[in-house]
């Protein structure tokens, strides 16, 4: 007897053919590896439902990050994010098996990646917040990164220094386009939008919007109805979730405007039509 049929195949990497071997003895497999852990060493890299380039993207993984290979096929490599457990297929480009201890992450929303500390050369990647990485020297206001290339130090943080304001993290990304999938700046998702800013703020943060609504904080009401919301509240719809910036003002990445925006909680609810709030959790 297994428990294969409760187990979320987003954060539990299993196949009828393969599986971690942590999960020995809780699925059926042909085969368990412990993997090969590695890290994602591009600025940032799409985790694919599929190992083809045609295929929905399901999450993104930033630079820095770990990811456990338990797979490779045709250029591909299957396996699980060390962050948040998300599986899927990425790149085996994006990939580095070296692995290094962050030292630094990207505070900025983006920062680019300089051949030398100098603002006026063409750049070598794009970072986004959340990214990490090893500070291995320093020329006045630029900081040399492990495996090659320059940052402005005022992009950076030290990897242990929590923003003190999870909203107001969320708040600097408004008019990022909606992307399904997305954790940048570049482009992000409702539930994206609300990982990177408690990431940002040292909270640890599943990947979906269901996984946060049942992970996340203390629920204060299941519908809304009558509740005063608060600064930071995550307000979850079918689907769905945003971060309350007061009473009333709602931010969230959607597919209605396209794009990361702060609007009336009262205009989300009344174009969801027979779809209302369905919990809304307090972290404080």
């Amino acid at each position: 007897m297994t428990d294969t049929e409760k187990l979320d195949p987003r954060v539990h990497p299993y196949r009828d053919d393969l599986a971690a071997a942590y999960l020995r003895g809780r699925v059926n497999a042909a085969r368990f590896i412990d993997g090969v852990p590695c890290q994602i060493r591009s600025g940032f890299a799409a985790m694919k439902e599929e190992p083809s380039f045609e295929a929905r993207q399901s999450t993104e993984l930033l630079f820095g990050e770990a990811f456990t290979v338990l797979d490779e096929r045709d250029g591909w490599a299957w396996g699980q994010n060390g962050t948040d457990g998300y599986v899927g297929w990425l790149r085996v480009e994006a990939l580095e098996a070296d692995l290094t201890v962050p030292t630094h992450k990207v505070s900025a929303l983006r920062t680019f990646v300089q051949p030398e500390p100098d603002l006026k050369l063409p750049f070598l990647d794009v970072l986004s917040m959340g990214a990490r990485l090893v500070v291995t020297g320093d020329q006045g206001e630029w900081r040399q990164i492990d495996g090659g290339g320059w940052v402005h130090a005022r992009h950076l943080a030290p990897i242990a220094l929590d923003a003190p304001d999870f909203v107001a993290v969320a708040e600097r990304f408004a008019g990022t386009p909606y992307l399904w999938g997305g954790r940048t700046s570049i482009g992000i998702d409702c539930s994206g939008l609300v990982q990177i800013a408690l990431l940002a703020a040292g909270i640890h943060c599943p990947r979906d919007s269901d996984q946060q609504a049942a992970a996340i904080g203390t629920l204060v009401s299941s519908d809304g109805a009558g509740l005063s919301f608060q600064r930071g509240d995550l307000v979850f719809l079918p689907g769905h979730v945003g971060i309350m910036t007061d009473a009333v003002t709602i931010l969230h990445a959607n597919a209605f405007h396209m794009q990361v925006l702060a609007e009336p909680l009262a205009a989300v609810v009344a174009r969801a039509g027979d779809k209302a709030i369905n919990a809304v959790k307090r972290l404080v």
